[in-house]
């Protein structure tokens, strides 16, 4: 049986550190097997004292901290990497919450010779107990929202652009390199695309699950999604062929919105394209609101889904065009 390094970025995750780490615990996979290594980017709440009484209390599990001082995602992954002894190393989140049997059904689909890099399916749960953050997880969950990702709602095993986290062989990284520190996200992307470039196949698994905690307040979500579009381009500069329809509507939606509302400066007829274009969107995001409150039976949703969907679009539209502004001004300085 093979030693499983988990690893996981974290920066002050005092309320999900210790969910997840009880989790760890309760995996199927026996905990000789297992050690956790966390890359802590210098958390200033009380994350680390969190991980210090489960340390205290649970020595049947190895879990020990390794400093991030570049307080990035990328670096913290490739630190707990460098740190780790396993054959085979799992990625997870600090918000995330894996099932009993993900770490087995990880180890089960690499030594069957799935894939080179696996994963599984998200649940996403509200990341507060507020009507706005549960229209959140709802909206992150949404066609609507993250359209043909498939690791947010496959049924059916398959070979996938990307997975969420992902589980590999140490061998993996000595053939492809650790993670791009340059991205301060989409980093697990660039890898997945370094891996498919190699002649590996990313494969997504929906019996390997985990509970991801979505983001609990629109601010939240608009930085989020904002950080995902701005490193989009970076990474799509290196590999434009990754580029998924659902990633190309957003920025269109923002252009064409910029588009029309500076012509109709000139234009008075484009006001009238523009208000329609508007209406038309609201139109969509209402009866998709109206849709989940009556699926779920929550009323609230009526009003937070129209809310969080149309943030998501435009700060991750809105970030990646100004990651395209910012990398042309840079070009001709």
């Amino acid at each position: 049986m093979p030693k499983v390094s988990i690893i996981i970025p974290c920066y002050n995750e005092q309320s999900t550190i210790q969910p997840l780490l009880d989790a760890l615990r309760e995996q199927t996979f026996p905990r000789s097997k297992m050690e956790v290594i966390i890359s802590d980017g210098m958390s200033t709440d009380g994350t680390r004292d969190e991980i210090a009484a489960f340390q205290k209390k649970f020595r049947d599990l190895k879990a020990r901290v390794v400093d991030n001082v570049q307080r990035a995602i990328p670096s913290a992954v490739n630190r707990a990497i460098e740190a780790s002894r396993g054959e085979i190393i799992i990625r997870l989140d600090a918000h995330s919450k894996p099932y009993p049997d993900y770490v087995e059904n990880c180890v089960k689909a690499l030594e069957a010779g799935r894939g080179d890099n696996v994963g599984g399916v998200w649940e996403i749960h509200a990341g507060a107990k507020t009507w706005i953050a549960e229209s959140i997880a709802v909206a992150a969950a949404h066609p609507l929202g993250v359209g043909d990702a498939l690791y947010r709602h496959a049924k059916y095993a398959a070979e996938v652009d990307t997975v969420p986290f992902g589980a590999f062989r140490r061998a993996l990284i000595e053939k492809v390199g650790l993670f791009d520190e340059s991205l301060l996200t989409n980093e697990d992307y660039e890898f997945n695309a370094r891996v498919r470039k190699a002649g590996g196949r990313i494969w997504l698994d929906p019996s390997i699950r985990s509970i991801y905690f979505a983001r609990a307040t629109l601010l939240e979500l608009a930085r989020q999604y904002w950080r995902y579009g701005y490193w989009k381009w970076r990474m799509l500069r290196r590999y434009p062929n990754t580029l998924r329809w659902r990633q190309a509507l957003p920025p269109l939606f923002v252009l064409s919105l910029a588009g029309l509302g500076l012509l109709s400066i000139f234009f008075p007829l484009m006001k009238f394209l523009l208000l329609g274009e508007l209406l038309l969107y609201l139109f969509i995001c209402l009866t998709a609101g109206i849709q989940a409150r009556l699926r779920l039976r929550k009323n609230f949703l009526s009003v937070g889904l129209p809310l969080a969907i149309p943030i998501m679009h435009i700060a991750w539209g809105s970030g990646l065009l100004w990651s395209m502004l910012a990398s042309g001004f840079r070009k001709n300085g």
